[in-house]
This record gives C-alpha cells, structure tokens and sequence, in this order.
C-alpha cells in the first residue's frame, strides 16, 4: 500500500471509509453495501431498475448520515409523478445496543412500469422532490428535538444528481457524489444479492468560504477524476478501498480514517404499532383485523409481520 495511505486495511463490504485531501481542502467519504444491501433490498422484489434506485437512496443514507455523525435517524426520501412514486431509505446512528444501520423501501405501480419504453430514472420517478430529513436521537425517543428538513426538485440525473442539488441550495457547498447498485447472482439461486456502493466529495465549509483561486482549481480536478470511478469499481467487494482510492488520486496526499462498520437495521416495533391503533375506535380496529381478531401489520422495510391480538389494545 503507498505511503500516503493509512496502512490499516478496510473491509471490502458494508463500512464506510472517510477521507480526506487535506492540501486540496477537500473531505470524502466512500460506502460499499453487502449483506446490508442485499437485507435491505429482499423485503420485497422489485424490478432490476426501480431495486437499483433503491439501492443508490440505501447507499447515500449511509454516506450522509456517517457524514453528520448522527445518533438519531437520517430519512431520505423522494416522491414522483412516475411509476416508482416512493422510495425511502432510513439511516440510524448508533447507541448503546445497536451498531450503525440502514433499511430501505420502494413503491412502485406495476402496470405503469410495464407500459415504460425507457427504464430511465427519468422516466421512471418522474417529476417529484427529494426530502431528507435529519432527527437527533432526543427528538425519537420524547417525539420532541430539533429536526431538519431539507426539500429540493428531483434531478432527471438521479439520486446522486438530486444529492448534490441539496447540497448546493441547503448547505452551498461544492460536492460531487457517485452511486451505484447491482445485483449479484450467485449458482443455484434465482433471488439476486444486491450490492451498493458510493463515493462523496465535499469541499469543507472552510475552504468553500475562503474561495481560494488554487483549492477551486483542484475542486475542479478532483470533482472531475471523481466522475470517473465506474459502477464496478463502487460495488466490487474484491477490490479494496484504499486501492480505489489510490486509482482516482494517487498524485494527491489522500489520508483515510479509520473504517466505520454499516449493518442491516430496521426500528420498526410492536409497542409503537399498539400506540397508533388505540388512537382507533374499537369499531375501527375490527376491520383490520382478520377473522382470528388478529391485526397483522407487515412492515415494509424488512418484511417483519406483527401481529396485534385484542390483549395488547384492552
């Protein structure tokens, strides 16, 4: 490994790697999803177009939210005219019991997606917005706290594209971001193993403020050798992060910190689901129930059924 790495290897999957450059005045992050792309993606089979922009939101949730060094929950979320009209993707920070996580959802109407002639991003969520939303941990647990949203029109481009407009308008700060999502099929199993994969680069609120001449011409050399990693690259588990990194700036002194561990994880819990259906009239719980007088809520981020008996509601 060069010198100007940090000599202390990353795993190939499911962590995010921070960067910097630190002469540049330059800050990155690098995310690569394994298990926890493929957990977060098989709740519910989606078409290998509509799993990819799944993928992509699953990906930069991790990238954002390790970012901020979150302890509550980053939600991206966008809505569209098009047949995937919804895709939501949840990151949580990690406290006391439970490591760092991210889960996923998309919706999407079948019969609209099978009259598409084009598969295109565009096309495919349409006209919308991109919401992210930022609640620190004290906000979850007493339903009060600061939260932040930040609201900004989809990019015909993508996920990444929308990013980035966020981040221009909400934070005007220069920042250029790559996603990627591909499924891998493994002999003997029809169901894909999705992957994820992404890379950000951030001038740093310091330098974007100082506007020296020389940092924004190596923002514009940077942004630029960025654009180049290809999907493969972004998602290959055999290929290690730092190598990658090396690829795109080996003429710069990239320094990496230490590697932070992203899991499968998803908050979703009986007690709250108990919470929301007392606030129904009696009347009104009877007809979600099936004819055992169980209610069964599926959620639909991991799949999980739970299931609400009359006891829970006395």
């Amino acid at each position: 490994m060069p010198d100007k790495m940090d000599p202390i290897p990353s795993p190939y999957g499911d962590f995010v790697l921070p960067f910097d450059i630190a002469k540049a005045g330059v800050r990155g992050r690098l995310v690569r999803l394994d298990a926890a792309s493929a957990r977060a993606l098989t709740a519910h089979a989606l078409p290998e177009a509509a799993a990819r922009v799944a993928g992509e939101a699953v990906a930069l949730g991790a990238l954002l939210g390790t970012a901020l060094k979150l302890d509550g929950r980053l939600t991206i979320q966008t809505k569209g005219d098009g047949p995937l009209d919804l895709v939501a993707a949840d990151y949580y920070g990690a406290d006391e019991i439970r490591a760092r996580g991210v889960r996923g959802y998309a919706r999407l109407d079948a019969d609209r997606f099978a009259g598409l002639d084009d598969t295109a991003f565009a096309r495919l969520a349409g006209s919308g917005v991109m919401a992210i939303t930022i609640e620190p941990r004290s906000g979850l647990q007493r339903g009060g706290g600061k939260t932040y949203q930040g609201i900004v029109q989809l990019s015909p481009d993508g996920i990444a594209a929308s990013a980035e407009t966020y981040f221009a308008q909400s934070e005007q700060l220069p920042t250029v971001i790559r996603l990627a999502a591909a499924p891998l099929y493994v002999a003997g199993d029809p169901m894909p193993h999705w992957r994820a994969g992404g890379i950000m680069l951030q001038m740093t609120p310091e330098s974007a403020k100082q506007g020296i001449e020389t940092k924004s011409d190596d923002w514009e050399r940077l942004s630029l050798l960025l654009r180049t990693v290809e999907d493969l690259e972004l998602v290959d588990t055999s290929l290690a992060p730092e190598t990658l990194l090396w690829r795109l700036f080996h003429e710069d002194e990239v320094r990496v910190q230490p590697p932070e561990p992203v899991t499968f994880r998803c908050d979703c819990d009986s007690a709250r689901i108990v919470t929301v259906l007392r606030g129904y009239a009696p009347e009104e719980r009877q007809g979600l129930a099936d004819a055992d007088g169980i209610i069964r809520a599926r959620c639909e981020f991991c799949g999980k059924t739970h299931e609400i008996g009359p006891d829970s509601l006395a």
